[in-house]
């Protein structure tokens, strides 16, 4: 079973958490033997200094009143007992009278004199010593918890917004950056005051090269197919006064193949621009389609399941449809259906449906790249089209997905937001 994910906050304050209370018991450890030993040494130098005037007594044979000294008393502990009958001294915490005393034992003429001492409130002074050092190290531990988790949840907050502007950037927002949206460290300011810091800024550092090179990319693409259209104008004016036959037919037919890469590349760029805006206005969803598939001149047959009014631009709608069914008919097989659907509840969708050999791996997975169809099977061309479909769905704010078919063929899937309260235009 997989254990689940720890975030590195966590980590942080689990660890600093860990650390605290190893030293904080270590600490009391230290402190509570030191204390103890010097407590307990003193009654025990108490102890023996009444035995020792107990044995001088005892020899004299003069009363030991006041003392509180005993000839072999039956609460002496065993092990005391047998140490002085050794011929040793010794002193041990025991009971007397049941309350806790410090014996302390000696030899005495074949008898055991033995010594005591109350060791009640040596006990109890310990057992608070030891309540106070559990409480201050309770609290000095949930103290710097706190204090790791205030600061691991810094860290990680300026991780986690550093990760959001990459995967902004990932998705196509080349303007995100982490700079004015994340904290600077503990020093603020510049860049390089720590080591997140350091990372956001290397961050922002390589989204605006990036970012200069794409707009650099799309200046020379826009201004190369902006020069190529007024001569491609003329070129084709010029070859209409070819005589008839096949080869005007052929420069005508290339012609115009170069004359719609030089469109579709001047659309692109303005689409990259972020500069469209849409034109929206309510239609018909099933009116709308059947027209925008009819205007192709290609038998695309087309189902209505569910019809609705959506709020949308029509002439980029058509042109995201049109490539739809020109890049299935192009590169898929027929039949090509293209359907309409409004499930109660759910988005409008819309649905191209081609029965040839599928989309290719990666752009299931990268979505179209521009100038690569190198899918087996599924033709040639220049790549544009998904690419300004996706560009222009966008715009109207469609979720465009591509898949294939469980049973075989490239599937298309448009969800359209829903229309507000508006007329339906003509």
């Amino acid at each position: 079973m997989r254990r689940p994910a720890v975030s590195l906050r966590w980590k942080i304050a689990l660890t600093v958490m860990a650390v605290s209370c190893a030293v904080a018991a270590v600490l009391g450890v230290l402190v509570h033997n030191a204390v103890a030993r010097q407590t307990v040494g003193q009654v025990r130098k108490e102890t023996r200094a009444n035995l020792d005037s107990a044995l001088e007594l005892f020899e004299y044979g003069t009363s030991r009143e006041g003392l509180n000294s005993l000839l072999d008393p039956p609460e002496l502990p065993a092990e005391l007992r047998r140490l002085a009958r050794s011929g040793q001294r010794g002193t041990m915490v025991g009971t007397y009278r049941s309350r806790p005393v410090m014996w302390a034992a000696a030899p005495a003429d074949g008898q055991v004199m033995a010594a005591w001492l109350p060791y009640g409130n040596t006990r109890r002074s310990l057992e608070k010593l030891d309540t106070a050092i559990l409480g201050s190290a309770v609290l000095a531990a949930a103290v710097v918890a706190l204090a790791g988790l205030f600061l691991a949840h810094r860290i990680s907050r300026r991780l986690g917004i550093t990760a959001a502007v990459a995967r902004r950037i990932t998705a196509g927002d080349l303007d995100a950056r982490v700079g004015h949206g994340a904290d600077q460290g503990p020093g603020g300011g510049a860049a390089g005051r720590d080591e997140v810091a350091a990372v956001a800024a290397a961050l922002d550092s390589v989204a605006g090269s990036l970012q200069s090179r794409l707009q650099a990319e799309q200046r020379f693409t826009a201004d190369v197919a902006h020069e190529l259209r007024t001569p491609l104008t003329g070129i084709l004016a010029s070859a209409e006064l070819l005589p008839e036959g096949r080869p005007k037919e052929m420069i005508n037919d290339r012609l115009r193949a170069l004359r719609r890469l030089t469109e579709d590349l001047l659309e692109i760029s303005r689409l990259d621009s972020g500069t469209e805006h849409a034109d929206l206005a309510a239609y018909d969803l099933g009116a709308l389609v059947e027209g925008s598939v009819r205007a192709t001149g290609l038998d695309t047959v087309v189902r209505i399941a569910a019809d609705t009014v959506v709020e949308t631009d029509r002439r980029r709608l058509d042109r995201i449809l049109g490539n739809l069914v020109i890049n299935a008919h192009r590169h898929g097989r027929a039949p090509v259906v293209v359907t309409v659907d409004a499930p109660p509840g759910g988005p409008p969708t819309i649905e191209v449906r081609d029965h040839g050999p599928g989309y290719p791996v990666d752009l299931l997975h990268h979505g179209p790249q521009r100038f690569r169809t190198d899918a087996p099977g599924r033709g040639k061309g220049h790549g544009l089209g998904l690419t300004i479909a996706v560009g222009q769905s966008a715009v109207l704010g469609i979720d465009l997905r591509f898949t294939n078919a469980p049973d075989g063929g490239a599937r298309t899937v448009l969800r359209l937001p829903h229309a507000h309260d508006a007329p339906v235009a003509p």
